[in-house]
């Protein structure tokens, strides 16, 4: 797994967000599914990220020493706070809910037109699949971080 620093571009806000690779970030972001999870911006570019150098012993942080903010006031490490709070409810709500993998968009609708009992699934689908599902009414979401299929840890 590999963290990025992302930026959206339409009001500058700041977030983390993990990937499997470099190649998933770009297979995603090029998909769109790469989105702000603030403002739902699709306009996302890697932010700048320091690199987790200590300080040096004979320097002491005093008062004016401040980090650069983004656009709008931002506070990165309330961000990122915020985040990770989110990363902890998304979890606990899929303790409850079904992986049907690729079958999600299926399983989506099969409930939606009473086929299937309604109950608490996700996966993955295409852009394109998920669109129509949102045009047709069918109550979905992204979610806002990626999910491993369960299983799937070595």
């Amino acid at each position: 797994m590999i963290v990025f620093d992302l930026q959206c571009g339409d009001a500058g806000h700041v977030f983390e967000a993990w990937f499997g690779s470099s190649d998933d970030y770009a297979d995603q972001k090029a998909s769109g599914l790469v989105t702000c999870p603030i403002c739902g911006s699709g306009k996302i570019e890697k932010a700048l990220m320091a690199p987790a150098v200590g300080t040096k012993g004979n320097r002491k942080e005093g008062p004016g020493q401040t980090l650069p903010v983004a656009k709008g006031e931002q506070n990165p490490a309330k961000m990122k706070e915020l985040l990770g709070k989110l990363a902890k409810e998304q979890a606990k709500a899929l303790e409850k809910s079904d992986y049907v993998g690729s079958q999600f968009a299926t399983e989506a609708r099969a409930m939606h037109e009473g086929e299937s009992d309604e109950r608490a699934i996700h996966g993955e689908t295409t852009l394109e699949d998920a669109k129509s599902l949102i045009d047709d009414g069918v109550p979905v979401s992204p979610l806002p971080f990626p999910v491993r299929p369960p299983n799937s840890d070595n």
